[in-house]
């Protein structure tokens, strides 16, 4: 799609905005001019998103953001990253004879972070009311929107799975029965409903702050958190084991969780600082690759060449295995991360890395880490799918195209800027909840059930997400807001944005632009968390010779389309200029600055 860059020296001038799509764009740019700051103008477009690309997300989903105030000491987190049920334990798991915990369905739902993490930004740093920014939202899910055709895609395989066994779902996302037509109109006036009536409970409140609280607890504790638990206290349905499963999530699970607002994790890297969330997302390992790419001399390396690719596709290996092996919610393991960032820690762990691909998993030498790799590897893609839902439920079986998720980031014109990755509650994931018009998330297929592991199922813990927002600081002062949907693609294909812009000089849009690769190395986030062994993808844009030399490496590599890989979104703010760029991928992302 479009993108464009101005001056804010200029008359008129509001922000810059990048959006997964053309319509959060707009919408993002229409609350800046109307006077909103960046972050009323996140969570506009944030719930407008939802509606949008219900494939991708929704308002039952989760979002982890990093939002950093002008005159802020530093960026923080907030928390929208919903928790395991009470009910959710490894024995009552193990009672159903599961050895994995299913990809769709009622099992796999944690509690929906999204919306408290949204109204917790809009509280504490927005200015704007609630039925504000809600106002584009309802609008579209009322009056309707034009339907993408991957959310078309994304109906074909599950409309019998609907039709049979999901009938709440086939009531919104079918026609008469039939799957709807791309570029149909589409209306999801149940969610609108759910809104509407979210904004008349809460208008009683005082303060802006008071009515914002009483919308959140309309949702958690009121009528949205009663329907929930009606429908999951009652229903066995269908999901990827092949038979009807029960929930475990229930109203109290939604009533006893809050957002959290946490420090960022960072390290510097060319004179920049790099922030990331905690271990509960896969954040840091973006920050590991960097220390490991540091000590490789990744700035020596033209970012084009073979040299460039085969150094950070190893870096990457070694950092998502150490993801599998230390990662999650930090509330409840002791996990290393001071050691696993540091200076020291990458010069040890990068020795292991030559100059051919390594074409097995390198555990971290510290103490546990080989045992805790050799369970997660051998259990990873043990399991054969019995129903639909298989796989990266987000975009299987659609074409070979990454994506799970959506992203947006937005600097205003005093400098306030925000990264948000929200996903989760997926049309094809779960089934509708009745009433509410919208689906729970699945996140809890990121846990395992092998006892022992940082990231095992426990009650009250957040799974290891694989969402993960950027945002860069130079002195102190925000200067670059950056990520992407993809999965476990999220920490690669920015990393490689990143390393393009910061090291080589390359625009933000032609860094975005130029051709992508990832690994695919490790195991995967989505159930059944297959991996293939030291293989990488890359797009067919770079240059033969530089392909045939990864080859001769022993890169097992799978050639893609020209423009097939990566959704990145990045803003910047760089010498009293505003820049935004998206991704022509999949002609849905879009930028724009005014």
């Amino acid at each position: 799609m479009a993108r464009f860059t101005t001056r804010p020296e200029l008359a008129g001038t509001f922000g810059a905005v990048s959006t997964t799509h053309w319509i959060g764009s707009a919408v993002a740019m229409a609350i800046l001019e109307k006077g909103g700051n960046a972050f009323d103008a996140a969570v506009a477009s944030g719930f407008v998103l939802q509606i949008v690309e219900p494939h991708l997300n929704g308002p039952g989903g989760e979002v982890p953001i990093i939002a950093c105030p002008v005159g802020a000491v530093a960026p923080i987190v907030i928390c929208g990253q919903g928790t395991a049920p009470a009910r959710a334990t490894v024995e009552a798991m193990r009672e159903l004879e599961l050895e994995m915990v299913p990809g769709t369905g009622l099992l796999p739902a944690v509690v929906p972070g999204a919306f408290g993490a949204w109204l917790k930004l809009l509280a504490d740093y927005g200015t704007m009311e609630l039925a504000e920014v809600l106002e584009p939202a309802i609008g579209y899910a009322e009056r309707g929107f034009p339907l993408l055709g991957r959310v078309v895609q994304s109906i074909h395989p599950v409309r019998d799975l609907f039709l049979d066994e999901w009938p709440t779902s086939a009531e919104v996302w079918l026609d008469h029965g039939d799957v709807p037509r791309p570029d149909q109109i589409w209306k999801t006036s149940a969610i609108a409903d759910t809104y509407r009536r979210i904004l008349q409970e809460a208008a009683t409140g005082g303060s802006r702050e008071a009515r914002i609280e009483a919308a959140r607890r309309s949702f958690y504790e009121g009528f949205v958190a009663e329907a929930i638990d009606t429908f999951y206290a009652k229903e066995e349905l269908f999901d990827t084991t092949g038979r009807r499963n029960p929930g475990l999530l229930s109203g109290d699970d939604l009533a006893g969780w809050l957002p959290t607002q946490e420090q960022t994790l960072s390290v510097d890297f060319n004179g920049v600082e790099i922030h990331k969330t905690g271990p509960w997302g896969q954040g840091p390992v973006m920050l590991q690759q960097l220390r490991m790419l540091d000590v490789m001399g990744i700035k020596d390396m033209a970012p084009g060449s073979a040299d460039f690719v085969h150094c950070v596709v190893e870096c990457a290996k070694l950092a998502f295995i150490d993801r599998e092996t230390f990662y999650g919610d930090p509330d409840f393991s002791d996990i290393p991360i001071e050691t696993l960032l540091s200076r020291d820690y990458a010069a040890k762990r990068t020795a292991a890395i030559t100059g051919d691909a390594a074409a097995e998993h390198i555990p971290s030498h510290l103490p546990g880490a080989a045992e805790a790799l050799a369970l997660i590897t051998a259990r990873a893609g043990s399991e054969e799918p019995q129903g639909p839902g298989g796989g990266e439920v987000t975009f299987a079986p659609l074409p070979a195209v990454e994506g799970d998720t959506v992203h947006l980031d937005i600097v205003d014109q005093w400098g306030n800027m925000v990264s948000a990755t929200p996903s989760g509650g997926w049309l094809q994931s779960s089934p509708v909840v009745p009433g509410l018009g919208f689906s729970i998330s699945t996140r809890a297929q990121m846990f395992w059930l092998d006892k022992g592991l940082p990231s095992t199922l426990r009650p009250g813990s957040r799974p290891r997400t694989t969402l993960t927002p950027g945002l860069v600081t130079r002195d102190g002062a925000p200067v670059i807001a950056l990520g992407t949907p993809g999965g476990d693609q999220q920490d690669q294909w920015p990393l490689v944005v990143l390393l393009r812009h910061l090291l080589h000089g390359m625009p933000l849009q032609a860094a975005i632009d130029a051709p992508m690769f990832h690994s695919r190395h490790f195991p995967g986030s989505f159930y059944p968390r297959e991996y293939a062994m030291n293989t990488m993808a890359i797009e067919n844009r770079f240059p033969p010779e530089v392909i045939a030399d990864l080859r001769a490496r022993g890169h097992k590599v799978t050639e893609t389309g020209p423009w097939e890989l990566g959704r990145v979104c990045a803003v910047e703010r760089r010498d009293g200029l505003l820049y935004a760029g998206a991704t022509p991928r999949h002609m849905q992302g879009y930028a724009i600055a005014r």
